[in-house]
């Protein structure tokens, strides 16, 4: 589902988890390439709202399938993504993760930061938010 507020638009869908604070899952901008910005995507079930493991390599796989289902509602895929940056409270797992990311997600891969964090909301051990392209043929 689309919002449309001036030159941007609100992308929101129940297939990923509502937000937990003062933001919405995605935005669009208008004027030549429309691009999508997602809020950040935790493991979190979006029919349960919790946590679906203590794994971080299942709460990442999760937390993909989230940001998937927010780019899919604002016509976009994990094609599109340009820019992506994760978040670890362990760089750790960083190898996991990374392993995970790289079947998820299909060259050219996108530009990646990772940050490590202190913590993450609802004791989340992941976290992951995109940059990407509209595809107004999706």
């Amino acid at each position: 589902m689309q919002t449309q507020t001036s030159k941007t638009e609100v992308v929101q869908t129940d297939d990923a988890p509502k937000a937990v604070g003062p933001y919405t899952q995605g935005r669009t901008i208008a004027g030549g390439s429309k691009l999508l910005f997602t809020a950040g995507q935790i493991g979190l079930d979006p029919s349960t709202s919790k946590l679906v493991s203590e794994d971080v390599v299942e709460q990442a796989e999760q937390a993909i399938k989230n940001l998937e289902a927010v780019l899919v509602s604002g016509k976009s895929s994990l094609n599109n993504v340009l820019k992506a940056t994760l978040f670890l409270v362990d760089m750790g797992d960083f190898a996991k993760v990374n392993e995970l990311y790289a079947k998820k997600f299909k060259e050219p891969f996108p530009a990646r930061s990772t940050v490590a964090v202190k913590q993450l909301p609802l004791g989340a051990k992941f976290e992951i938010e995109a940059i990407a392209f509209v595809d107004e043929s999706l």
